[in-house]
């Protein structure tokens, strides 16, 4: 089925995820044409990462990609695709291009599709399926500094996740600061985002990560080896970027990242449409 609706949302089905991975992949391919063609380093993270290395492709059951970038290339990349991306079938999003958008990194989408997630509906912009385009920022070397950083991402986090957080939040102590969250003006927001992402790149520091998206308990950061010394692995038809010590990567993002998780977590994202590219 190409177009799927629902109010209450819905996981995929193995055949609409195997075809929403494939759009997916086509999304890959583009970034990494765009950034070979305008020597643009890049390289797999999170999920997306794992399934490489356990998998040699997806995760079975994942339904999204991540792609990282040290900021400076990020913003290469931002800039290249204005005129290297083939706009006839994409579009990146990002929060000084794309009115509305409220996340803290990039996401590349393919036109004349759909994918939204649940509770996420109202979001006044083009939701077509994607993969995340993630820049990487320094982190204060200094232990007192390390810690006021990672406060600062955590406010930015909340303040642009207040748009869904001031519909969805269960808890109504949460769910009233949200609602005063989100009336401060995103030009406000995003003009002091800027802002802290610009003092963040006058000193190349040990530790980078994406502001504001959370680490795991305990880590203030990746270390920058991990966004610069790269090998190649498969994934699925594909050989792609990631970091050289991918054992010590995953072992500070998932733990024991051998192991499966049990079968009651292997789930995708509910979502409440799905609009797939006609075959």
């Amino acid at each position: 089925m190409n177009n799927r609706e629902t109010n209450e949302g819905y996981n995929l089905s193995c055949e609409e995820l195997k075809r929403l991975q494939d759009v997916q992949k086509e999304l890959i391919s583009e970034v990494k044409r765009i950034c070979l063609k305008n020597n643009i380093h890049f390289n797999m993270v999170g999920g997306t990462m794992l399934g490489a290395i356990r998998h040699g492709g997806y995760i079975p059951w994942d339904d999204d990609a991540d792609i990282g970038f040290l900021r400076t290339e990020y913003e290469k990349f931002r800039k290249a695709c204005k005129t290297d991306l083939n706009h006839e079938k994409y579009y990146m999003q990002d929060l000084r291009d794309t009115e509305g958008y409220r996340w803290g990194y990039g996401k590349l989408r393919k036109k004349g599709t759909e994918f939204i997630r649940l509770n996420q509906e109202f979001m006044p912009y083009e939701q077509g399926i994607f993969i995340d385009l993630m820049p990487f920022d320094n982190v204060p070397d200094g232990w007192l500094s390390r810690r006021v950083h990672f406060i600062q991402c955590f406010l930015y986090r909340k303040f642009f996740w207040s748009e869904v957080g001031s519909k969805t939040e269960k808890n109504p102590w949460k769910r009233i600061a949200y609602k005063l969250m989100r009336r401060i003006p995103m030009k406000f927001v995003i003009k002091s985002y800027q802002r802290f992402i610009d003092a963040g790149q006058r000193k190349k520091t040990r530790l980078v990560r994406i502001l504001t998206f959370p680490t795991p308990k305990g880590v203030y950061g990746y270390e920058r080896k991990w966004y610069t010394h790269l090998s190649k692995y498969q994934f699925g038809n594909m050989l792609l970027p990631g970091a050289r010590d991918y054992d010590g990567y995953l072992r500070v993002k998932y733990g024991n990242y051998m192991e499966l998780p049990p079968a009651e977590k292997r789930k995708t994202h509910p979502v409440s449409k799905l609009k797939l590219p006609e075959e």
